[in-house]
């Protein structure tokens, strides 16, 4: 059964933005024709793609597995289109990229400063996500590559390098600096009220498998949804939390906070950069990517890196 390859282009589009206007939008072209198509390459293959509902559509299982093959070959058809046009130049390159709070702050927004002065014709875009979010829109084709923290789990053709280590500490506001002068059993950090990130973050599963294995269970009384929300409430004396040792140092040295013994190691913790081998990177993502990776050994990046 022979399909025109454009049909599969608009799916791409539709599946992508799982909204026909948008896609039409993209597409140049206009709502009925793509809607027309879809219904075409539905009847063709003789199953239904899309679940069409008030606020859009969305993939059946079908349709999931049609997308993870015509995906790949789409970018890679339009990634080599853009080579050939920009002419190796990176004039017209833009990269989008998946981070973490945590990988943004520690390393990212540094790291980028030194990229952008060497490479000024480069569009970047940054969506910012936990780790498991940004872990499944690299899965579905939405990002080039990902800076995420540990614990996380890759996709089957996914392959991720360590950028850097860092350490976590545990924290409290002024109240708490009684609390610095002796070490706190880990079991009795249950006695305060405990800021953390919430259930559907990595930061979330590393310390309730950290508290799970010496016996404890582990529910923070407040839940934040970004990292960087933790250290001003915990600077507010709101409750205890565990934060980079790197970004509360600020914090430290101003005695706007104190850090807390404990008497067992925290978990050791590192960023990495994670992409899909199955798909093929613009050349404007490609330089970013070698950039960033500990062995492209850039300039002052390497500095941050070690």
């Amino acid at each position: 059964m022979d399909v025109n390859f454009e049909y599969y282009k608009i799916f791409y589009y539709v599946a992508k933005y799982q909204n026909i206007t948008k896609a039409a939008a993209a597409l140049g072209s206009n709502q009925p024709n793509v809607t027309r198509i879809m219904k075409l390459l539905e009847s063709q293959l003789g199953c239904c793609l899309f679940i069409r509902g008030a606020r859009g559509i969305s993939l059946t299982e079908k349709g999931e597995l049609l997308y993870s093959h015509v995906e790949i070959a789409c970018r890679h058809l339009l990634n080599a289109q853009q080579e050939i046009g920009r002419q190796n130049s990176l004039s017209c390159g833009t990269v989008e990229i998946g981070a973490t709070e945590t990988a943004l702050h520690l390393f990212l927004l540094d790291a980028l400063r030194n990229f952008r002065l060497e490479y000024p014709e480069v569009k970047i875009k940054i969506h910012n996500h936990t780790t498991p979010e940004t872990i499944k829109c690299l899965a579905k084709g939405n990002l080039d590559f990902a800076l995420v923290t540990t614990p996380f789990d890759l996709p089957g053709t996914a392959s991720s390098s360590k950028i850097m280590d860092y350490e976590e500490i545990l924290a409290g506001g002024t109240q708490y600096k009684d609390l610095c002068e002796t070490t706190l059993d880990l079991k009795n950090v249950k006695q305060y009220s405990l800021i953390g990130l919430g259930r559907e973050s990595a930061t979330y599963r590393l310390y309730k498998d950290f508290f799970i294995r010496h016996g404890i269970d582990f529910e923070p009384d407040m839940e934040v949804a970004t990292s960087d929300l933790m250290l001003p409430l915990i600077e507010n004396n709101f409750g205890i939390g565990f934060v980079p040792q790197k970004l509360a140092l600020p914090f430290l040295k101003e005695k706007k906070l104190v850090q807390i013994p404990i008497n067992c190691p925290i978990p050791k913790r590192s960023i990495q950069i994670v992409s899909d081998k199955a798909r093929g990177k613009s050349l404007a993502a490609e330089t970013l990517y070698q950039y960033l990776i500990p062995s492209a050994g850039k300039g002052s990046l390497g500095a941050l890196v070690h």
